[in-house]
C-alpha cells in the first residue's frame, strides 16, 4: 500500500526507527487507498487434484504463461515464484501453491473490483490452456495435507519446519487455506488506532458472513469457517485479536512491542536462515547466534512484520484478515465492508460505538464461537445475524457519503449486495453448500469444484 521512505537497507539500532516505520505510513484522507488480496486454488481439471510446481502443466508454467499479459517474472533460486507489474500489485504463491493476487493501492471498489475480473480473467485463459481450473473455498474440501506438493520458497521450508512447535493446524492453514483480505490506510495514530480496535472487534463478524469452508477430507467437518478454526490452532503467538490493542495506551510503539515480543522467523541475506523461535530484539543487540554482530535492516524489520498473522494487523497500513475465499462478488465485498466501515467518519464512530461496549471475554468468546455457529453466534446477547444488519447499515452510509461512482453512476453500495442477502437469511455461504451436498450433490463433494471455481 505505502512505501515506507526510509532505504530498506538503513541498519536499525533504536526503537525509534521501528515506530517510524508504523508512523511514516500516515497519510492525509485524499490519499487513502484500498489493496484487496484474495487467493485461490488452483487445481487440474478432471481430477480435481492438486498442482504441482514443475511440469508442463504444473503452477511455474501458469506463472510463466502470464507473463503474456505484462507480468515481469520475479525468481528465487532459480524458481519462478511470483510477478510483478507496474501499478498492478503482485502475483504471488502461497505455500501449497495457492495463487495470490495482492492488489494495488486504488481509490475506489469499482476499480479493486474491475481488477480482480482482470486477474481472473487472465488466469482463466493461460488455466484453459493447461487444464487448471482455480476454486474459491476458504479451505480444501478433499485434499489431505499429504496431497499437496509444498513450492519452492525458501521461508516455507523454516515455517514448515517450525510450526509443528507451536500449534497443531499451522501446516494446515500454509497449505489447505485461502482468504481474501483488505489492506486500508490511516491519517495519525489515533486514527490507526480507532481502526485497528474496529478491525479487531469485527473480524469474527466478518469470519461469519463469509464463512465458506465446511468440508475437509471429503465430508463436512462440523464448521462453517474450518478456516477459522485452523488460526485459532496455528500459533497464539503471533495470532488472534490483540486484546492489547483496547488497552489505555495503545500506540504504534505498543504495536511495536507486540511485534518484538513475536519470535521470528527468518533473515533474508541472499538466502533465508533459520532464526525461527529467536527475538528481534536480540538481533537489534546484534546478539543473533546465526549472524553474529549482525544488526538488523529496515528490510528485516518489514519481514518480520509479514509474519505477525493476527486478524487485523499493521504494517504501514492496516490489514484486515478474517475472511474465507468465496466467489468473485464477495472478493469485492470484503474491501467494500471494511472501506464502508473505516473510511467514513461517521461510520467508523458508530461501529466503535457499538463495540466499545464489549469485554475482552465476550470479543473472545464471539471469536471461538463464529466459525461454528456462524450467523447464530452472539455477543453481549445479540446474535452475529441481528449485529450484521445494523454494521452493514453502517458500512452502507460509509459508501454513500463516499459518493464514489462509475461510469454509469452506481455507487460503491452495490458491492454490498452479496453480505446483505446472507444478513438477511442469517444462511451463510458455507450452509448453502452443505444444503447442496446433502441435497443435489448426494454426497460427492467433488461437486464443490463445480459451484465454486472462477
Amino acid at each position: 500500500m505505502t512505501s515506507f521512505r526510509s532505504e530498506t537497507a538503513d541498519p536499525i539500532t533504536s526503537k525509534a526507527q521501528l515506530i517510524e516505520t508504523l508512523a511514516g505510513g500516515s497519510k492525509p484522507k485524499d490519499q487513502w487507498r484500498v489493496g484487496t488480496e484474495h487467493e485461490k486454488f488452483p487445481y487440474y481439471k478432471g481430477t480435481f487434484r492438486p498442482v504441482p510446481y514443475e511440469g508442463d502443466r504444473g503452477i511455474r508454467a501458469l506463472l510463466e504463461g502470464l507473463t503474456r499479459f505484462g507480468w515481469e517474472g520475479v525468481p528465487e533460486n532459480g524458481n519462478l515464484i511470483s510477478l510483478r507489474a507496474k501499478g498492478k500489485g503482485t502475483v504471488s504463491l502461497e505455500p501449497g501453491g495457492q495463487f495470490e493476487l495482492s492488489g494495488a493501492p486504488l481509490d475506489n471498489i469499482h476499480q479493486t473490483c474491475g481488477e480482480i475480473c482482470e486477474h481472473l480473467t487472465q488466469v482463466k485463459a493461460v488455466g484453459d490452456e493447461l487444464g487448471i481450473g482455480m476454486l474459491g473455498l476458504g479451505f480444501t474440501p478433499n485434499w489431505s495435507r499429504d496431497d499437496i506438493p509444498w513450492m519452492p520458497k525458501g521461508r516455507y521450508k523454516i515455517m514448515r519446519a517450525y510450526m509443528p512447535k507451536v500449534g497443531t493446524m499451522g501446516l494446515d492453514m500454509m497449505t489447505r487455506t485461502c482468504t481474501v483480505q483488505a489492506n486500508l490506510d490511516y491519517a495519525s495514530e489515533a486514527d490507526m488506532v480507532k481502526k485497528l480496535r474496529v478491525a479487531l472487534a469485527f473480524q469474527p463478524l466478518a469470519t461469519a458472513l463469509w464463512a465458506n469452508s465446511p468440508f475437509k477430507d471429503g465430508t463436512p467437518n462440523g464448521a462453517l469457517s474450518w478456516r477459522g478454526i485452523i488460526w485459532q490452532n496455528t500459533d497464539p503467538r503471533r495470532t488472534g485479536l490483540l486484546p492489547f490493542a483496547f488497552e489505555d495506551g495503545m500506540s504504534f510503539e505498543r504495536y511495536v512491542d507486540y511485534l518484538l515480543d513475536v519470535p521470528m522467523y527468518f533473515v533474508f541475506r541472499g538466502k533465508h536462515i533459520d532464526v525461527a523461535g529467536h527475538s528481534f530484539r536480540d538481533f537489534m543487540n546484534g546478539k543473533l547466534a546465526a549472524l553474529p554482530g549482525q544488526v538488523p535492516t529496515v528490510a528485516d524489520w518489514f519481514d518480520h512484520m509479514s509474519t505477525a498473522f493476527p486478524e487485523a494487523r499493521v504494517k504501514n497500513y492496516i490489514e484486515v484478515r478474517g475472511a474465507d475465499c468465496g466467489p468473485h462478488p464477495w472478493l469485492c465485498a470484503l474491501s467494500a465492508f471494511w472501506v464502508g466501515l473505516l473510511y467514513d467518519g461517521n461510520a467508523l464512530d458508530g461501529a466503535w460505538d457499538i463495540a466499545k461496549r464489549w469485554t475482552a471475554a465476550e470479543r473472545a468468546q464471539f471469536y471461538n464461537d463464529v466459525p461454528t455457529l456462524g450467523l447464530k453466534a452472539k455477543i453481549a446477547g445479540r446474535t452475529g445475524q441481528d449485529l450484521a444488519k445494523q454494521v452493514l447499515d453502517l458500512a452502507e452510509a460509509g459508501l454513500k457519503a463516499r459518493n464514489r461512482t462509475n461510469s454509469e453512476g452506481q455507487d460503491e453500495v452495490k458491492f454490498l449486495a452479496p453480505v446483505r442477502e446472507v444478513a438477511a437469511s442469517g444462511i451463510t455461504q458455507a450452509e448453502h453448500l452443505l444444503g447442496l451436498y446433502h441435497g443435489a450433490w448426494n454426497g460427492d463433494v467433488t461437486r464443490a469444484f463445480e459451484t465454486s471455481s472462477y
